[in-house]
């Protein structure tokens, strides 16, 4: 199952690295604010490569980003880690594709005529 979610970026974290008995690691956190009536605000990991992906964007950049979530148990309490495998730009939304009618032509009425004679600028009722 891939989970998306899309918003704005509103803060990159500091680069964090380490390492452990598998090598060298860098780790980078990142808050994206998802809109909406109340809008939410996520941190999402960066592990590897991923945090390259990420110097390339701006804050304020609206981002698509795929994500997995997972929980570990550390002494008997939970953790719970956003993780991005993939970042890009949200597609802007397409420019709307109906076409506005042109102004209507305005239709003279009788009083427009200059040649009209006064009675039938007054009285124009069709009987």
């Amino acid at each position: 199952m891939a989970l998306e979610i899309s918003g704005k970026l509103i803060k990159k974290m500091p680069v964090q690295n380490g390492s452990n008995d598998r090598g060298g690691w860098s780790k980078q956190e990142i808050i994206i604010e998802i809109p909406g009536q109340y809008p939410k605000t996520v941190c999402v990991s960066l592990w590897g490569d991923r945090v390259n992906d990420a110097a390339k964007y701006e804050e304020g950049a609206m981002l698509k980003i795929s994500i997995d979530i997972q929980s570990r148990e550390y002494n008997e309490r939970w953790y719970t880690d956003v993780r991005a495998w993939r970042i890009e730009l949200e597609a802007a939304a397409p420019a709307s594709t109906v076409a506005t009618p042109p102004p209507s032509a305005s239709i003279p009425s009788i009083s427009d005529d200059p040649f009209a004679s006064s009675a039938q600028q007054v009285d124009d009722l069709p009987f």
